[in-house]
């Protein structure tokens, strides 16, 4: 369903075990940013008023995520750590070349949020299937159903706006560029990388 060419080594899930106040603090600050991401996109397109409608959503859910996330770091007795560079996405929105009509300089950011979501559904689901704790895998597992919703949505606006023969072709080319990343990236104590 999510099109990932390079599926996550599942042995990603002991670094995960190993690392879990890390890992969520990690967690916390993506779901900061994808609702930083929808703020953007209302911000640079806002005469797209379907996509601003469901971004003022998603704005909200993601926050109510960060929210989540947050409150497991509390119940753990922890602290949420500091942001860390994300090389994921960094090497991610390489890709597209930057310029280009407004339509595509949109169209280019609707596919970087949705690889970014389907690679969270694909995590999250190896989290809710194989963590030993059964807890968080729970967790994970409504997580997953979430972002997996976000990532149809992003692609789904990305075909609107965009011609969809070019945004299929563009689509099909960013997901073999991330498997390249994943090979390097995958085996990290962080959601993407």
């Amino acid at each position: 369903m999510l099109g990932l060419k390079l599926p996550t080594d599942p042995r990603w899930v002991n670094i995960v075990e190993k690392n879990i106040e890390d890992i969520l603090t990690d967690h916390a600050y993506c779901e900061q940013k994808a609702a930083s991401t929808a703020i953007s996109l209302i911000v640079s397109f806002p005469e797209y008023t379907e996509l601003v409608q469901e971004m003022i959503d998603l704005v909200e859910e993601e926050m109510s995520h960060f929210k989540m996330v947050h409150d497991r770091i509390l119940e753990n007795g922890w602290t949420l750590g500091r942001d860390r560079k994300d090389d994921y996405v960094i090497a991610l929105i390489k890709f597209f070349p930057k310029g280009g009509s407004r339509t595509t300089q949109l169209v280019h950011r609707l596919l970087y949020a949705a690889l970014i979501e389907a690679r969270s559904c694909e995590r999250f689901r190896l989290l809710s299937e194989e963590l030993e704790d059964q807890k968080l895998a729970k967790f994970y597992r409504k997580l997953m159903i979430s972002e997996a919703g976000h990532y149809t949505m992003f692609l789904n606006f990305a075909r609107k706006y965009g011609d969809r023969k070019e945004v299929d072709e563009k689509w099909e080319a960013l997901l073999n560029h991330e498997a390249g990343i994943m090979k390097d990236l995958g085996n990290r104590e962080t959601i993407h990388g």
